[in-house]
């Protein structure tokens, strides 16, 4: 089936798309040249583009019932705020005129914001992978659709013309071949279309579930054994080739806490899991993709070595890191550990928080066009900030002293050696050597706090503040601090104030002061995962009731009566071209593994069996993968144990 669309216009297209896609505030009206219809939108990502000379539209009726009224291809571009690719292309392409002019006259455009529309984009990047099953994907995702909204061709990243960055065919090229291939092959297109959806719609919808299927233990041992052979043993972390230093790596937290469950409550894996686990921190929090002077994580390393980030800072990456670095102080004592928790929340508590203290969702990589900008340093910036004493210190321990180790003449912070054996080689104790270094990092931080800023990305999602009201409450209960707590008591009464509607339904985003959109599986189930862990924190039992209202309502309205397990889409979503059934953990952890947490914590705290049995039910519905490939749903293992031990007893 994959080579079923290799003719006409997509036997060309694929050409172009293997060659071209190498890389993976607003103000009046009128004080602007061109204006489109995303000036009514709120997404900040939106709202960057709306004085595009491109006329875009935002996903809706309007531009769907449009293109088929003037039976034009769609262009669809999906991106995000802090995404640094989609910057380039806004900047190269959809700033042009001439190739504006050319899209408005022949196709209609829509853009989307990624982290708003979640099922648009997870639709439309399997189309892509459908298409060109060479891609891992990316963003900024450039898909084209026949007007009835099926996919045909796409790609992520395009330069804006032949020979940019070294391409055959750029963006104004291949959108001319894509408009002269819908004018004179149109039918040809149509039929591929069908295809592709047919093959989208069959992998979204998942696999049969095996009406003999049971949960079985062993999942957890050959996820295990993957996470085991896929470790770098040398820097921590999972999934990288020693062959390829330059393949990007993520801080992957279902992994973590996959290891987290295996050192709590399985003996004969302890030591190993520790080692993988405390490897794993140790090296993320010694290497450049740790902000050593604002605190907090970028989103993932561009090497093997965690030196240089990609340096867009996530709220979904930092909230479920408050959890694993408390985890690993209170498994460890170490002070380091205790450092990163406690700067990531002050990051989080100064940057990503809303006045009403709910949390934003990103800071962008660039500042003044340049990824990193803010973040960098040469010698003599640092040397002209701090005492000689204090320079010869700084430098000693985070690699000041050696060669620059960002493009050539500029320092990312990092440690060269964890702050044990840096205090054992300068003599002193570990407390000693952070007190030390406390005032000297605040003099560099204050200085860069003065830079140009990045781009703050102010949509409050309701997933992503779920997540991090529970790695405030866990940060609170395992550090002892109340003060953590009471920041995730805000951040949830917050959401259940003000992204409620009547009937007591999540929205997914709010932004502006206007709460919008469905909200989606993971909102649910997240939000619903911090109340728990405020009742676990606090004792109190109104999270306890709230948490289970909020269940109620998404056990009516994404339940899958036939297989069990949970929709990505409410029951009165609009409709799509698939209704997705989400069972693999990503940077975020799917839905149905969150929601297996909670339907056994509402059992325990409930005393409902029945909950119990639901959560078995969530966990089989994820059958089919995890008999494949287990290392795919970590987050969701960290159940099985449990419910295997509860239908035993």
């Amino acid at each position: 089936m994959k080579r079923c669309f290799i003719n006409s216009v997509t036997q060309f297209c694929l050409v172009i798309v293997l060659a071209g896609s190498i890389y993976a505030q607003d103000k009046d009206d009128h004080q602007h040249k061109h204006s489109n219809a995303l000036v009514k939108e709120t997404s900040p990502y939106l709202l960057l583009h709306a004085h595009n000379p491109v006329n875009w539209y935002g996903w809706g009726e309007e531009s769907l019932a449009l293109a088929k009224k003037e039976n034009k291809p769609i262009f669809l571009s999906i991106g995000y705020t802090s995404c640094h690719w989609c910057h380039v292309m806004e900047r190269e392409s959809f700033m042009d005129e001439e190739i504006a002019e050319f899209l408005n006259e022949n196709f209609v455009c829509i853009k989307v914001d990624r982290e708003e529309r979640p099922d648009v984009d997870a639709i439309y990047m399997e189309s892509l992978r459908v298409v060109n099953p060479r891609t891992n994907g990316g963003w900024p995702l450039s898909m084209f659709l026949t007007p009835d909204a099926k996919p045909f061709f796409g790609g992520t990243y395009f330069p804006a013309r032949d020979g940019d960055r070294g391409v055959r065919f750029g963006f104004l090229t291949i959108v001319n071949r894509v408009h002269d291939a819908w004018k004179n092959q149109a039918e040809k297109i149509r039929n591929d279309s069908e295809l592709v959806t047919g093959i989208v719609q069959k992998r979204l919808a998942g696999q049969t579930i095996d009406a003999d299927a049971k949960i079985d233990v062993n999942w957890i041992n050959q996820c295990f054994d993957n996470l085991k052979s896929s470790f770098d043993t040398e820097f921590g972390g999972f999934g990288f080739a020693p062959h390829d230093p330059r393949r990007p790596k993520f801080p992957e937290p279902s992994n973590l806490l996959f290891l987290i469950d295996q050192i709590q409550n399985d003996s004969a894996k302890k030591e190993e899991a520790t080692k993988l686990f405390l490897t794993t921190c140790e090296r993320m929090m010694m290497g450049g993709i740790l902000d050593h002077l604002g605190g907090g994580f970028h989103r993932y390393s561009v090497d093997r070595f965690w030196k240089i980030p990609h340096f867009e800072k996530m709220l979904y990456d930092n909230a479920q890191l408050a959890t694993i670095y408390s985890h690993a102080h209170k498994l460890t004592g170490r002070e380091d550990f205790k450092m990163v928790v406690d700067e990531l929340i002050q990051f989080s508590l100064r940057e990503m928080k809303d006045k009403n203290g709910a949390f934003y969702s990103a800071l962008d990589a660039e500042s003044e066009g340049e990824e990193g900008k803010f973040y960098r340093w040469n010698k003599e910036e640092i040397q002209e900030l701090l005492n000689k004493e204090e320079f010869e210190l700084f430098a000693k321990v985070y690699g000041i002293d050696r060669a620059p180790n960002f493009e050539k003449e500029y320092y990312v912070p990092q440690l060269g050696v964890n702050f044990a054996e840096s205090a054992k080689r300068l003599d002193m104790q570990v407390s000693e050597l952070l007190t030390k270094l406390k005032p000297i990092r605040k003099k560099l931080f204050d200085a860069r706090a003065k830079r140009p800023r990045p781009i703050t990305d102010t949509k409050i999602l309701a997933s992503w503040n779920g997540m991090m009201i529970r790695g405030l409450a866990d940060a609170g209960r395992l550090l002892e601090n109340d003060s953590y707590t009471q920041a995730a008591q805000t951040a949830a009464n917050f959401i259940l104030n003000n992204m409620l509607d009547d009937q007591g339904r999540l929205y997914r985003t709010h932004t502006d002061g206007k709460p919008s959109l469905n909200a989606y599986l993971p909102d649910y189930a997240c939000v619903i995962d911090g109340l728990l862990a405020l009742h676990e924190a606090t004792q109190d039992k109104k999270w306890l009731d709230q948490a289970s209202k909020l269940q109620e309502i998404q056990d009516e309205m994404f339940w899958d009566s036939n297989s069990g397990g949970y929709f990505y889409t409410s029951a009165d979503h609009e409709a799509l071209l698939a209704r997705s059934k989400r069972t693999n953990d990503g940077p975020v952890p799917a839905g149905n593994s969150v929601t297996a947490g909670n339907l056994i914590y509402f059992a325990q705290a409930l005393n409902n069996p029945k909950l119990r049995d639901k959560a078995s039910k969530t966990v089989l519905s994820a059958s089919p993968l995890l008999n494949e490939f287990p290392i795919a749903a970590p987050r969701l293992l960290t159940h099985v144990r449990t419910l295997t031990k509860a239908k035993s007893e």
